[in-house]
């Protein structure tokens, strides 16, 4: 997962997820404008499983964080964004800056799928259970990106089992997908959900703060 090589920006003048616009519009009198990026809305799913106590996450390599971190290091790499050329990234920093834990989700990129559907194949590719569709519970749903997409995330919670578990997950490799699956013990999840050292979404420490509250207190006592 950490082996990042040939490390070069580009500009993005096409890309199947990504759409940049600008909105002109008037606002109380005054005219405005204001850059966005149209983009897929998603589902993401907070993963309890029950034989082991244990919520059910993903790490992955995100190229957006490693270039944030990487910028705070050389902002000169950015000075020549408009070029049409390749900037080589001579000193590049560990990839390791760039991982990050998150849910499980997914795109909504499939119409004729409803989100409780993507949900439970996001959770099979990713993580490796089979999940029924009657088995997730709708948390709540969410704008993300409100300054620059404004695409709108549901989160849904599922319970597994090690039966349910078919096979290892990793995401699709075809789709440069490279998912590393893994647990943490739900007596260790708040400590978890605010060590800094572990860079996170909000989505993580949102639903493990949602489940302290809703699921928690029903738990059997040990």
């Amino acid at each position: 997962m950490e082996a990042i090589e040939e490390l070069a920006i580009q500009p993005c003048t096409s890309s199947l997820y990504l759409r940049p616009f600008r909105l002109c519009y008037r606002q109380n009198g005054t005219k405005k404008f204001w850059d966005f990026m149209r983009t897929h809305d998603s589902v993401s799913i907070l993963i309890f499983n029950t034989s082991r106590q244990c919520f059910v996450v993903v790490k992955q390599f995100r190229p957006a964080v490693y270039m944030c971190e990487l910028e705070r290091h050389h902002p000169e790499l950015f000075e020549n964004q408009d070029k049409e050329s390749l900037s080589r990234v001579e000193d590049p920093l560990p990839a390791a800056v760039g991982v990050t834990y998150e849910l499980c989700a997914g795109i909504v990129d499939k119409p004729d799928l409803s989100l409780e559907e993507i949900a439970c194949k996001e959770i099979l590719e990713e993580c490796g259970y089979r999940v029924p569709v009657t088995n997730l519970r709708k948390i709540t749903s969410y704008r993300s990106g409100v300054g620059v997409t404004g695409s709108r995330q549901t989160l849904f919670y599922a319970e597994v089992t090690d039966q349910m578990r078919t096979g290892e997950g990793g995401g699709q490799p075809e789709e440069g997908e490279l998912i590393e699956v893994v647990e943490i013990p739900v007596e260790d999840s708040m400590k978890f959900a605010y060590d800094e050292t572990f860079p996170k979404t909000m989505g993580v420490i949102f639903s493990f703060m949602w489940f302290q509250t809703n699921i928690a207190p029903k738990l059997p006592k040990k």
